[in-house]
């Protein structure tokens, strides 16, 4: 006690006391005045915004922070009155027809009636299902479900088929619906400012007016929602089409449609593939994709900046989770391309009119009976020598479907030593330590079987192969001694994924 006392009426101490009760004053004062300026900011900000009004109109936000239906100008409210007269009958049946005459010609009566009794849903409102729903409006489809959840921004403006700058920061499904009904005011619109997800799709893609949806259009950039959406779709039989990746692409004859199983050249078809195996899906969907190679000056995926990286979690950079962060190059025209190749493919097929190309596949089949008749052959050749006898009905457990599997979505349609594109062939990588001859297990029960697993097998030219086979399958020599390292570490990589989908055949 004397001790506080003592320093209690020391100088010393009474002056750090009011050191300490002068800083503290200080500060309050500076918060005091800081919090004073705020208060007045914020009261200024407020008084700013004008009342809500017939002048001032406002909306709450949708919960994905994008406006909600915009207001109409006069001219558009003029429009969809009409548009609301017309939907409900009131509109003279033969001036539809008239404005529809071509495609009746075209199609048929039958045909345009198939069509114009439809319901069509499209998925993902941008550059290519923008320029899909306007053709179908266009064409006299009278029923439209329209799924995005995202707003027109001033980039879309580049591939958007009916957004205008005074769109710019509304839904891209009002900004479809209000365009296209001063087209065709008849056209019914089931306007979904949402997201697509898997546990969305009975709602999404449920019936509308009693009437289930005739085809669905994935319009989807987002890998998880279209794996989503194609995997409902296919697992409850219903009709769709999917439009693969129109970014760096520029050739449009190279636009294909094709079965999900034949789509290559492109990163967004391989993991869409890859995805929906996994969920053993693997063929039965119609796709529009590209078959142009990417090559020298050619646009490519931007890497994403090192400082983007270093700020952290890259996935914050995207507008929601698992949605891309980079910024894909996309020529304007190419979108388009591939939107009215979808809705041409599905205006035909509704209306009955014959679909007969099957451009995606033509030359691959050839190219997978090649490669599959080589390795058959190569094996025959390999265990004769070994055996000093020939193996009549020696069978391979690889099918057609498996080449295709390996070449395209593995080995991405190239050697992996050169990266040639040309005269490819499946060889095994390594020697195998039990021979070339059938498995003695499979011979007991009269089947002269050679199991080989897809993860053993590698892409190379015929050239690289016929080396390969001497030096490696003959000689006995490891692949590390003739290939340098990141050849065969990238091997191993591709090794990895070929073992972990071989589940799922």
């Amino acid at each position: 006690m004397s001790w506080i006392q003592q320093h209690a009426n020391s100088q010393q101490s009474r002056l750090a006391a009011t050191a300490v009760l002068s800083g503290a004053a200080v500060a309050g004062a500076i918060l005091g005045y800081q919090a004073i300026r705020r208060e007045k900011a914020v009261h200024k900000l407020k008084a700013s915004i004008p009342d809500i009004n017939d002048s001032h109109y406002a909306e709450k936000l949708t919960e994905y922070g994008s406006a909600a239906a915009p207001q109409l100008s006069k001219e558009d409210e003029r429009s969809a009155a009409l548009a609301r007269r017309a939907q409900e009958g009131d509109y003279d049946d033969d001036l539809i027809l008239e404005q529809l005459a071509r495609n009746r010609v075209f199609l048929t009566d039958e045909g345009l009636a198939k069509l114009r009794s439809s319901f069509i849903i499209v998925v993902g409102c941008g550059g290519v299902g923008s320029h899909a729903a306007a053709s179908l409006a266009r064409s006299g489809v009278s029923k439209i479900r329209l799924i995005d959840f995202d707003q027109v921004t001033l980039s879309s403006l580049n591939r958007h088929a009916l957004a205008t700058l005074a769109d710019v920061g509304t839904p891209k499904v009002h900004c479809i619906r209000k365009r296209l009904e001063q087209i065709a005011p008849w056209v019914n619109f089931d306007c979904r400012n949402e997201l697509f997800g898997g546990s969305a799709a009975d709602d999404l893609l449920g019936p509308w007016q009693g009437q289930k949806p005739t085809y669905v259009l994935d319009c989807i950039d987002n890998i998880t929602s279209k794996v989503e959406l194609l995997h409902y779709c296919h697992t409850n039989s219903i009709a769709v089409i999917s439009a693969m990746g129109a970014g760096c692409k520029s050739d449009p004859t190279r636009v294909v449609v094709g079965d999900i199983s034949l789509s290559t050249d492109d990163p967004l078809s391989r993991s869409t593939r890859r995805r929906l195996k996994a969920l053993k899906v693997n063929t039965g969907i119609p796709v529009v994709f590209s078959t142009e190679k990417p090559g020298p000056g050619k646009a490519s995926l931007l890497p994403l900046a090192e400082e983007e990286f270093k700020k952290g979690d890259v996935g914050e950079l995207s507008v929601l989770p698992d949605f891309r962060t980079r910024i894909l190059p996309v020529l304007g025209t190419m979108p388009a391309v591939f939107g009215y190749t979808i809705a041409n493919h599905v205006i035909c097929d509704i209306s009955g009119y014959p679909n007969d190309y099957n451009a995606g596949g033509k030359g691959r089949d050839k190219m997978y009976d090649g490669i599959l008749a080589a390795m058959q052959g190569l094996h025959e050749k390999l265990a004769r020598t070994e055996a000093g006898q020939d193996f009549v009905g020696l069978r391979l457990p690889i099918s057609k479907d498996d080449v295709g599997f390996l070449v395209d979505d593995i080995w991405r349609g190239k050697s992996i030593v050169s990266g040639l594109h040309n005269r490819l062939q499946l060889i095994l990588w390594e020697k195998p330590a039990r021979g070339f001859g059938p498995d003695s297990s499979w011979e007991k029960e009269g089947q002269k079987f050679i199991p080989i697993a897809l993860k053993d097998l590698v892409c190379l030219t015929k050239e690289e192969a016929i080396r390969h086979e001497r030096e490696v399958l003959r000689e006995g020599k490891r692949p590390e001694d003739i290939y340098d390292e990141k050849t065969v570490q990238k091997v191993k990589e591709r090794m990895k994924e070929a073992e972990f989908y071989e589940n799922y055949r």
